[in-house]
């Protein structure tokens, strides 16, 4: 590790936690009905738009009318979503006249978008018009957030709330999510990031000249298109030249804020944030990198705040930081130190060092490896899955940590909303571990933790597993999950336990190599992603309804101090040997056994 990467990890580490609590009690106060300042203008706005629903904003609901809502109004986004892709070529907007989208790839679109989890199988300038960009994906990018973090609140007020049978209101909590909120954050980014050069506009894409020919070979075709063969049954080459370019544009800087802020990861480009035009310099990569693991961090103090006791926030962000900073320092030297196979003669062309550089295949020079691997480790810490290079091309350790920091179910940090209640329910879990160790019934905030909300927990803790191992064994038992897979071995087995890794935790990154834009990853992936995603909000709910009814316990001597160190160092045991019990075997086929046969070919 050279001192510029530890400074540039330190820059980045530190401003986030510096803004940690600004935000955080900015958010408070939004929950709490209590909002100030700048914002308070914004409450004619959210009562207009409660006016215009219909919505009674002060009547309460109960976890499972909480849950009913929730589910009601993503089933509703879904149907949106597909139908704006299968009727894109007659909608307007449309500047490319790009065709329908195939039912198979718009089901796996939608329930992306709609699940916070922005799984893209397909070429965004090649495949969506800006209309579908915009009305479909950008507004699941706001409102799949807002449905994360509006679960999240109301698992607080489950701790805050005593003899109560109510969780406060799912449109309320939503509407002020996207409003006060994710709107004005991701319009100050936006107009951040078209300063820095991201496109911002519904002009055709432009055909340019270039400053020298590119001369390139292309398969010779027939009248029938079909490619063909000499008598050795090699294909006949053509070889063109050409001095035009064509750029895809759109309105990008307006789908690339929210999509990091509400770690959301699905980008306007193929390429994603590697692409100049949606993340053209160091700065831009630097504030969008901030922006994915803002509101997770903030909501950490939100709510040390909501439950009166900040002292829990910065217990639960400091064991999320300090994971994620050790396994920052795991990638970033796996992939300064490259491949040792890959060995440069020396001067006098017998000696020969290490790859010369470190691994920059799959990476941007402009960001260079520390920029490229703090990405990969922040976006898969968050459910965010934006990438800013290619995590295939990863060293076998450098690709496993992504991986893993997905398996560990998106909690180091995670999602907007998703990955503290995720977190929370490992700290539910964690205080259980220790009643069970000194005989005594576990509490948590003042409430006591008993059958009901260990079964709901175990339910959140084990879907996302069975979700990613049972996914992948069965895609490399069947041929038709086989037919995807170009890399033989143990880096192929990475590829696809890497992609169900994503699904299965609501990420949304991709390893790459792996065709999943066919019927059968698209329709399982799809699966894979709506369990994780609602199989673990309702019982999340439930758990807050549970908790909620239940009145409040004193703390006495046998309490355990849930505001300590001790406990965020028993908090990170559980994650982590939750993960390592779950996932070493499956990564022992994968990353680990591959980083071992590269050692043996040095």
């Amino acid at each position: 590790m050279t001192a510029q990467g530890f400074l540039q990890i330190s820059l980045y580490i530190v401003t986030l936690l510096l803004l940690a609590k600004p935000l955080g009690t900015y958010m408070a106060k939004v929950y709490q009905d209590n909002s100030e300042g700048s914002a308070h203008w914004l409450a004619s706005i959210e009562n207009l738009l409660y006016r215009l629903s219909g919505i009674n904003a002060d009547q309460e609901m109960r976890w499972g009318q909480y849950a009913l809502a929730l589910l009601a109004f993503n089933l509703m986004g879904f149907f949106v979503v597909y139908g704006l892709q299968r009727f894109q070529d007659v909608l307007p907007l449309n500047p490319q006249a790009l065709p329908a989208i195939s039912p198979d790839s718009s089901f796996n679109t939608a329930v992306s978008f709609i699940t916070n989890t922005n799984w893209q199988g397909y070429s965004g300038e090649a495949t969506l018009s800006y209309l579908t960009q915009m009305l479909g994906l950008t507004v699941q990018n706001f409102v799949s957030a807002a449905s994360g973090m509006a679960v999240l609140v109301a698992l607080i007020r489950g701790f805050v709330r005593r003899n109560s049978n109510s969780l406060g209101n799912f449109w309320v909590d939503m509407t002020r999510s996207t409003l006060y909120i994710l709107l004005p954050l991701s319009l100050l980014l936006s107009f951040v990031l078209v300063g820095q050069g991201v496109v911002q506009t519904f002009k055709p894409y432009q055909t340019v000249k270039l400053q020298e020919s590119i001369s390139y070979s292309i398969p010779k075709l027939d009248d029938a298109g079909k490619t063909i063969l000499d008598d050795e049954g090699k294909p006949f080459v053509e070889n063109l030249q050409t001095n035009e370019q064509t750029l895809a544009l759109g309105p990008a800087a307006s789908q690339i804020a929210i999509k990091q802020l509400g770690t959301n990861g699905g980008g306007f480009f193929n390429v994603n944030s590697a692409h100049p035009f949606e993340n053209p310099t160091p700065l831009s990569n630097f504030l969008e990198m901030l922006a994915i693991l803002l509101i997770p961090a903030a909501f950490c103090f939100t709510f040390g705040l909501m439950v009166g006791d900040t002292r829990q926030g910065w217990v639960i962000l400091g064991a999320m930081t300090l994971v994620l900073v050790t396994l920052i320092f795991v990638t970033v030297p796996a992939e300064q130190n490259g491949n040792p196979v890959l060995t440069t003669l020396g001067i006098d062309q017998t000696a020969s060092t290490q790859q010369a550089g470190g691994n920059m295949e799959g990476k941007e020079t402009r960001f260079g490896i520390v920029n490229s691997a703090l990405w990969a480790v922040v976006t898969t810490a968050a459910s965010n899955g934006s990438v800013n290079s290619m995590h295939d091309s990863y060293t076998p350790i450098g690709g496993m940590v992504p991986m893993w920091l997905m398996q560990l179910g998106e909690v180091i940090f995670g999602g907007v909303g998703s990955g503290l209640y995720g977190m929370i329910v490992f700290a539910i879990v964690a205080v259980f571990i220790a009643g069970l160790m000194i005989g005594r019934t576990p509490e948590y905030l003042g409430k006591k933790i008993e059958a009901y909300e260990m079964k709901m927990a175990a339910i959140i803790i084990l879907i996302p597993p069975l979700m990613v191992l049972g996914g992948t064994a069965i895609s490399l038992t069947l041929a038709v999950g086989k037919a995807s897979i170009f890399n033989p071995g143990a880096h192929g087995f990475s590829e696809v336990l890497y992609a169900w890794s994503s699904a299965g935790n609501n990420n949304g990154s991709a390893f790459g190599g792996l065709s999943a834009n066919v019927p059968y990853y698209n329709f399982m992936l799809g699966l894979a992603m709506l369990f994780s995603r609602y199989w673990l909000m309702v019982p999340v709910l439930a758990i807050a309804g549970s908790l909620a009814a239940k009145k409040k316990v004193p703390t006495g001597l046998g309490t355990l101090p849930t505001h300590t160190p001790l406990f965020a160092l028993l908090l990170i045991i559980t994650v982590l040997m939750v993960g390592a019990l779950t996932f070493i075997p499956a990564l022992a086929l994968g990353p680990i056994i591959e980083h071992l046969q590269m050692l043996g070919q040095h």
